[in-house]
């Protein structure tokens, strides 16, 4: 049977599933649209695109290691209980396991691609697990990292998924030093490795700002420069991971200890749920007034 647009768009508007889904739904179907509202319901997407337009800013990283390769990702829900879910946990594992194997290069190819290279695809394994918890949940970012069998990976998770850290330890076998890396990166949250990563745009923004500082300050103008040279000093220890004092040994730099182990820093990546999306202000007594129109 051929599936028309007006038969795709009545079944959207009944179950507010994706135009995709809904062809698909029909095709699998014979164009029978109560039959299709079932497959959708039963695969998930019904529930889960009604869902679509909730704010998810919760969650929680989850970090998996397989041989010489490992993940870390980012899920996020709609409310922090979620992520006590045993069926939510499921989910990260899954969905770690999945990515540390397959390596999908960008979030859209893994949503396209088979869970486990085998039976429905990840996308599909997400709404199934939207349906059953009910609320919104989305895969919003992963970083795979690459080893050999001269290196180590430090993966830390801090307040329960809240922030996860993944630090790719080159030279050195020595996985708890490179856990202790990755705590004192989720502790202080540097930016970089270290300065020559920095880029000479952003090293001379904050020489300006440095500058009209010493500047503002009444500082003579013949000492505003070395003045500037020794704070910008200060602002590569901000955000240069090498250049700071380690959390466990304040009295020792990270560049130290890492080279105390005769190893180097290939690289870091840190996620903290949410940063960066916008969370919901509720409104209570507009929720409830809502309640009380329905």
């Amino acid at each position: 049977m051929a599936i028309t647009a007006q038969l795709v768009k009545e079944l959207r508007e009944k179950t507010g599933a994706g135009m995709m889904d809904c062809k698909k739904a029909l095709q699998e179907t014979d164009g029978d649209i109560e039959k299709a509202v079932d497959y959708l319901r039963e695969k998930g997407i019904s529930k889960a695109a009604k869902k679509a337009d909730r704010i998810a800013a919760e969650g929680s990283t989850h970090i998996e290691v397989d041989g010489n390769s490992a993940v870390l990702l980012e899920v996020n829900c709609e409310t922090d209980f979620v992520t006590k879910n045993d069926q939510f946990k499921n989910l990260l594992t899954e969905l770690g396991n999945h990515l540390v194997k397959q390596k999908p290069d960008s979030v859209e190819t893994a949503l396209k691609q088979k869970l486990h290279g085998e039976g429905q695809e990840v996308e599909e394994y997400i709404n199934s697990s939207i349906a059953k918890i009910g609320e919104k949940i989305s895969l919003r970012r992963f970083t795979i990292f690459e080893k050999t069998d001269n290196d180590a990976f430090g993966a830390y998770i801090h307040m329960g998924g809240n922030i996860g850290v993944l630090t790719l330890l080159e030279g050195s076998t020595d996985q708890e030093t490179a856990k202790d890396i990755s705590m004192h990166i989720a502790a202080v949250n540097p930016k970089y490795v270290s300065r020559d990563q920095v880029s000479a745009e952003e090293v001379d923004k904050e020489r300006e700002v440095l500058k009209t500082q010493a500047l503002n300050e009444g500082k003579p103008e013949k000492i505003v420069e070395k003045m500037v040279e020794g704070r910008l000093g200060k602002y590569f220890e901000e955000v240069c991971l090498l250049e700071q004092s380690f959390v466990k040994d304040p009295d020792q730099k990270v560049k130290k200890l890492v080279e105390s182990k005769g190893a180097s820093v290939k690289g870091f990546v840190r996620y903290q749920v949410g940063e960066g999306i916008e969370k919901r202000e509720d409104n209570f007594a507009e929720e409830v007034m809502n309640q009380v129109k329905k």
